[in-house]
């Protein structure tokens, strides 16, 4: 498969369509398309975890992350989420891109069934809610579910000022842990309690 350019990734993920209406209650936030683009560039050409590998996607949202999966030369990509509504909008994405090597299931991530989801996957790739407000402690248990399910590695995205705290859940789980880079991620005004236009969080990936 001819090799794809990172500006050539982050330009055809700009076209990918994102929330109508985000949902605070879900932690709906855009996976921006720069960010999208490098994490996958580097998961496809550094470590060699996307072509011809069945990769899962969860709390796909919009699907901007299988998308660029799918567009790598996944062999499958497997979206999960929670919300219709975000599942139809990345349903019109992957028609729009004429992509028939992604599927989407609406699941609640955290009431995955252990015993049924056990390396069903190659790679997990997602960029889960951070844990914050309503949904303490969602990060981990995200975390939890793509360890179960990937046979080979989970690349994930998680706040800095948890790093700490991650590592130590990964020690108790017995996985081995590196963070491969640190990035900003722009947050932009996406509901209405925030009173700037975009704020920048460090994540790590």
């Amino acid at each position: 498969m001819k090799k794809m350019k990172l500006k050539e990734l982050q330009s055809r993920l700009q076209q990918v369509d994102g929330f109508d209406k985000p949902k605070i209650l879900l932690e709906q936030y855009p996976t921006r398309p720069h960010i999208a683009a490098c994490i996958l560039n580097t998961i496809h050409n550094t470590y060699n975890d996307i072509e011809d590998k069945v990769v899962a996607d969860l709390g796909c949202g919009c699907g901007v992350l299988s998308i660029g999966a799918a567009m790598l030369g996944a062999g499958m990509c497997l979206g999960i989420d929670i919300d219709e509504d975000a599942l139809e909008i990345f349903k019109m994405n992957a028609e729009e891109f004429e992509l028939t090597n992604i599927d989407m299931l609406q699941m609640d991530v955290c009431s995955l069934p252990p015993d049924k989801i056990l390396n069903v996957v190659d790679t997990v790739i997602m960029n889960p809610p951070f844990g914050t407000k309503h949904n303490k402690g969602m990060d981990m248990t995200f975390l939890k579910s793509a360890l179960q399910m990937a046979r080979t590695a989970v690349y994930s995205l998680h706040k800095s000022s948890t790093r700490d705290y991650v590592k130590k859940k990964a020690e108790d789980w017995k996985v081995q842990m590196e963070v491969i880079a640190g990035l900003r991620y722009d947050l932009p005004a996406s509901y209405k309690f925030h009173k700037k236009k975009s704020v920048d969080i460090e994540v790590d990936f």
